[in-house]
């Protein structure tokens, strides 16, 4: 059986984590800033896990993570 190909862009977006688990950072951090509260702003820096809906198919874009 021929090699896994991770998927270069889920690799740049997603990392596992010591239990097993993916982390991604939030969306919505990129420009259009001034509306959003300060607090919202800071919120948005904080990493968040990849739901248990997505975490099938994003495990599998990253075979040797």
């Amino acid at each position: 059986m021929p090699k896994l190909k991770t998927n270069r862009a889920a690799n740049k977006r997603f990392s596992m984590t010591g239990t097993g688990k993916l982390k991604r950072q939030k969306a919505g951090k990129q420009h259009i800033l001034t509306k959003k509260s300060r607090a919202t702003k800071r919120d948005l820096r904080k990493p968040e896990t990849v739901d248990s809906a997505n975490f099938k198919a994003a495990k599998k874009m990253l075979p040797y993570a």
